[in-house]
């Protein structure tokens, strides 16, 4: 097995390791609910009811669900079996409204011979593409898929999160604090099992989606917007610390939203949100 295959086939593992809890506070705590309405509302002013929704790393399948019950009909597509299976639960009880199957972000190619031009708009939530091992070939093939004047709507894990800085810091864990600063694909542990994963900066991530390591020819993507997600408010494996302070939680997240598309507070926080137009 390659290297790369090797490490997709470990992430694969993990999220298998997690799909049936996933729906509960490891995946889905108030701090992650928080962060999924934001992309829900930009998603929202975005397209008209119906429209054809394309879900890349759809886990379990909450996001696809809501914009199920909204009217839309979803693709949704993940690389885990496991939390495809899940999904496709939720697909039974959808009226024909979502579609469930196992295609990774790295190989939307494969849709594109049925479904050229057939999105409206195509987004991943809380860091699937991270775990691309090339975004301008995902980038180049989602630009197939994805009608022209249609968009892409992602939450990225960033570089520069303060709170994690501070965080691993604090416990003198360099090692831990160094991993997001990493330019190439570093292991990071979850469930006893290994995902390997990536950390972008929105402009890396931009700079890589229109080009690649094997691109060639004019951007098909324009960059809209790009703001940042929890700078201020803890990042969701820190719930305990918003828990316990409700006051200063609600304080931080109008914080958040006051400054999340400053120009260097959009480049910071636990994730990013960015929002593209195909060309």
């Amino acid at each position: 097995m390659t290297g790369r295959l090797h490490d997709l086939s470990e992430t694969a593992d993990a999220f298998d390791s997690v799909a049936e809890t996933y729906d509960g506070p490891q995946g889905n705590n108030h701090l992650i609910q928080r962060m999924r309405q934001l992309t829900w509302a930009r998603i929202d002013q975005l397209v008209p009811r119906p429209s054809q929704l394309l879900d890349i790393g759809c886990g379990t399948g909450i996001d696809a669900q809501r914009f199920a019950n909204l009217g839309h009909r979803v693709l949704a597509t993940d690389w885990s079996p496991a939390m495809v299976q899940r999904a496709q639960a939720r697909a039974v009880a959808s009226d024909g409204r979502i579609e469930a199957i196992r295609v990774g972000a790295q190989e939307l190619d494969v849709l594109v011979p049925d479904r050229r031009g057939t999105i409206d708009l195509a987004y991943s939530n809380f860091g699937p593409l991270n775990c691309v091992p090339d975004l301008g070939v995902t980038g180049r093939a989602l630009a197939e898929l994805v009608r022209p004047g249609g968009h892409a709507v992602f939450t990225v894990i960033g570089r520069w999160c303060p709170w994690e800085i501070a965080h691993y810091a604090r416990q003198r864990r360099w090692k831990r604090l160094a991993v997001r600063f990493s330019r190439g694909m570093t292991p990071v542990n979850m469930n006893a099992h290994t995902i390997w994963t990536r950390y972008h900066t929105p402009r890396s991530f931009i700079r890589e989606w229109n080009g690649g390591s094997s691109a060639g020819g004019a951007a098909q993507w324009s960059v809209v917007s790009y703001e940042g997600l929890s700078t201020f408010v803890p990042p969701p494996y820190l719930t305990e610390l918003s828990t316990k302070r409700p006051g200063l939680s609600a304080r931080l997240e109008r914080l958040d939203a006051r400054t999340a598309a400053w120009p260097v507070a959009r480049s910071m926080g636990d994730h990013f949100l960015i929002v593209l137009r195909r060309t």
